[in-house]
C-alpha cells in the first residue's frame, strides 16, 4: 500500500546534517519527496513510499540521526499523489 505523510520535526534539526541525512535514509528506503528547513528552527518532510518504509522513516527521524536532538514530531497523513520520482533536499 502506497503512502504520504508529512512531518515537522522539532528540537535541534538545523545545523547539524539532518536533512542530508533523512535524504540519504529516504533513497535507501525508496521513498520519494523532499525536506527542507522551516523560519523558527523546525524541519518539515513529505514522504511518499510503501507504508512499511514510511514507518521507518518516521522511525528514523524521531530517533535523532546525526548530531541532531528531536524533541517531537508533528505527523500528517495526506493522500497519495504519486507526484515525486526522487527524494530532493528543496531550498
Amino acid at each position: 500500500m502506497k503512502r504520504r505523510v508529512r512531518i515537522v520535526v522539532h528540537g535541534r534539526v538545523q545545523g547539524v546534517c539532518f536533512r542530508a541525512t533523512v535524504r540519504d535514509e529516504a533513497e535507501l528506503e525508496g521513498i520519494s519527496g523532499w525536506v527542507r528547513n522551516l523560519p523558527g528552527g523546525s524541519v518539515e518532510a513529505v514522504f511518499e513510499g510503501d507504508s512499511p518504509a514510511i514507518d521507518r522513516i518516521i522511525d528514523f527521524c524521531r530517533n535523532s540521526p546525526s548530531y541532531s536532538r528531536v524533541d517531537y514530531v508533528d505527523l500528517n497523513e495526506e493522500e497519495y499523489t504519486g507526484e515525486f520520482d526522487s527524494f530532493i533536499i528543496s531550498y
